[in-house]
């Protein structure tokens, strides 16, 4: 299950994990990003506890998209120690985005 979080910043969030962290750049009246929330939810229980997942709505923080040049939704993107090391945009099955984080973990 998804936990609500407050931070003190995006890059704080993303500097400070210690986990890799995917984050879901998202809106909520784009169908395919509903369709990714579920999947997410799928993919957080498989990986149990080995990555942090985040969401970001564009819509109310258009400065964070901005500055990871968001340009399509849904769009994943994996940091790890910080850094972007991967990106997805549109929607992937569970199996396949379990098999394309594991490299990460």
């Amino acid at each position: 299950m998804a936990v609500k979080q407050q931070f003190t910043s995006f890059e704080d969030a993303i500097a400070n994990s210690d986990l890799p962290v995917l984050v879901d750049f998202y809106a909520t009246w784009c169908g395919p990003c509903k369709m990714m929330a579920d999947i997410l939810e799928r993919v957080n229980v498989q990986l149990n506890g080995q990555i942090r997942i985040i969401k970001i709505d564009t819509d109310r923080y258009p400065q964070i998209a901005s500055d990871h040049r968001i340009q399509a939704l849904p769009t994943l993107v994996v940091f790890k120690d910080g850094a972007p090391v991967d990106r997805i945009e549109g929607v992937l099955q569970a199996d396949r985005l379990v098999d394309r984080l594991q490299q990460f973990l």
